[in-house]
C-alpha cells in the first residue's frame, strides 16, 4: 500500500492543531505579554536609577534595608527569592518570595522602588510550571512536540505545489527532448 503523503499531512495538520489548541493559545497569549514586561510597569516594575556604580552595602546591610521596606514581607534571608545587583544603575533589585520587588540604591541603601513583579507568575504560565510539572511536561512538552511537526507538515504542504510544478516542467522538457532525439 502506497502513502499519499499529502493526505497523511492534511490530516496530521488538521487534528495536531484541535489537539494542542489550548496550550499553544496559552503559551502565545503569555508570550505576547512578556514580550512587553520592559514596557508595562504592571508586568514589571520599572527599574530605578541610585547614585554611584560601585555598590558598597554588605549583604547584611542588603537584608536589613529591605527588612525595614514599608510593607516588606522580607525578614530573613528564606524570605528572599532572587537579588540582582545592577552596578551600571547603581541600583540592587531584591524580589521577595510572594513577588514583591525592592529596589534599594546600592550606597545608600535608600529604597528607590517597591512593586508587585508579575513577570516571573507570567513566565511561569509561558512555561507551564505555573500549573504543574505533569502538566508541563505531559501537556506543554508535546504541545510544542505537535507544534514542531505542524511546522513541518505546513512547509510540505506549501511547497508541494511548487514541487509539482517543477516535476511537470521536468518531464514536460523530458518529453520535448526525446521527441527531438527520435525524429533526428
Amino acid at each position: 500500500m502506497r502513502v499519499n503523503w499529502k493526505k497523511l499531512a492534511r490530516k496530521i495538520h488538521y487534528w495536531g492543531a484541535i489537539i494542542i489548541a489550548l496550550p499553544v493559545i496559552v503559551v502565545i497569549g503569555s508570550g505576547i505579554v512578556l514580550l512587553l514586561k520592559k514596557d508595562i510597569d504592571w508586568i514589571q516594575p520599572p527599574t530605578a536609577s541610585g547614585q554611584g556604580k560601585i555598590p558598597t552595602l554588605s549583604m547584611a546591610e542588603i537584608l536589613d534595608a529591605a527588612s525595614m521596606a514599608p510593607g516588606s514581607t522580607i525578614n530573613t534571608w528564606g524570605d528572599i527569592a532572587r537579588i540582582d545587583i545592577r552596578p551600571a544603575k547603581g541600583v540592587i533589585k531584591i524580589r521577595a518570595a510572594d513577588n514583591w520587588e525592592i529596589q534599594l540604591d546600592h550606597q545608600s541603601a535608600e529604597v528607590l522602588n517597591m512593586a508587585y513583579r508579575r513577570s516571573d507568575i507570567i513566565e511561569s504560565i509561558h512555561d507551564g510550571t505555573f500549573f504543574h510539572d505533569k502538566v508541563k511536561l505531559g501537556i506543554f512538552l508535546p504541545a510544542a512536540m505537535i507544534l514542531l511537526i505542524l511546522w513541518l507538515t505546513g512547509l510540505y504542504l506549501f511547497f508541494l505545489p511548487y514541487l509539482a510544478r517543477n516535476k511537470k516542467l521536468k518531464l514536460a522538457q523530458m518529453r520535448g527532448e526525446s521527441r527531438l532525439s527520435d525524429s533526428g
